[in-house]
């Protein structure tokens, strides 16, 4: 499977169990346009394709893989809602679009980044998937990587962060939070979903996702300071005109640049162990770090 497919794939399974998942509920129509408005605004579900690109590695991509990808969308989507209100990062585009509370307002954005938060336990938790044992495992493994073990204090160090001098290692602790998290549970959950119980296979998995959910946020630094406006979909120099910390600034944009060579050349490393079934993750990384958005 190449990339290719593997997002046709991604994008074709989690958008109908988004879309079939996400019922309308009349007392909430304009929540729940601002829901939908925020899960379909042009995501590029790297994260959903972490999870299936894992999954089969293991076995058939089942109806449990599915619930794991379209959760941890729903935990994604509602990390931006949330970022980009003007307490936060205060953004008023985001892939090429309206933010939400620019969209609608922003009262509107803090209750749909509620309800998209609890829309993906609710997908987790849901009885007719038939697998308690694995659903709580799952339930554990995302609230813990989402909370404030992960994504949250990420987000809170970011948000300190500003205008401050901080070190490298604070700097690789906030991203190893903030954005490696979730893309570690991605991996995580895609194993789960499958019933891997081979703890070397885990482990290797879980260095792999550290590898790029480091090189993935330093990507998104370097891309800050290089892309355009129109390529990012968001505003260039949102970084540097707010005055947050980051790698090109911290330790220059040659050594940021080399620093996802060398996380790139660790994770394709630590994912020969699976072979042919591995190629779907090099891929994935390969991606990461040639974007341009």
């Amino acid at each position: 499977m190449n990339l290719k497919q593997l997002n046709d794939l991604s994008c074709h399974r989690v958008d109908s169990y988004l879309k079939n998942s996400l019922t309308e509920y009349s007392p909430a129509d304009a929540l729940h346009e601002a829901m939908l408005y925020s899960l379909f605004n042009g995501g590029k579900r790297v994260r959903p394709m972490l999870v299936y690109a894992t999954a089969q590695i293991f076995g058939l991509i089942t109806p449990l893989t599915d619930a794991c990808a379209a959760a941890i969308e729903a935990i994604h989507a509602y990390s931006l809602v949330h970022d980009d209100l003007p307490a936060m990062d205060d953004d008023n585009l985001r892939r090429g679009k309206p933010t939400c509370h620019i969209q609608f307002d922003e009262a509107t954005a803090i209750l749909a980044g509620d309800a998209l938060q609890t829309f993906a336990f609710e997908m987790l938790s849901n009885t007719a998937l038939e697998q308690a044992t694995s659903q709580l495992q799952l339930i554990q493994t995302l609230s813990k990587a989402s909370g404030r073990n992960g994504m949250v204090t990420g987000q809170m160090i970011d948000l300190a962060s500003v205008n401050q001098n901080i070190d490298r290692k604070t700097l690789e602790t906030m991203h190893l939070h903030k954005t490696g998290a979730l893309i570690r549970a991605s991996i995580q959950m895609g194993a789960i979903s499958a019933h891997c119980n081979d703890h070397d296979a885990f482990k290797a998995l879980d260095d792999y996702a550290l590898a790029i959910g480091l090189a993935f946020q330093v990507q998104d630094d370097i891309l800050d300071i290089t892309s355009d406006t129109q390529t990012l979909g968001k505003q260039q120099f949102s970084d540097a005109d707010a005055n947050k910390p980051t790698y090109p600034k911290l330790i220059g944009l040659e050594a940021s640049k080399k620093l996802v060579i060398d996380l790139h050349q660790q994770a394709n490393e630590k994912i020969q162990l699976f072979g042919e079934k591995g190629q779907p993750l090099v891929e994935l990384a390969n991606y990461i770090i040639h974007r341009n958005h």
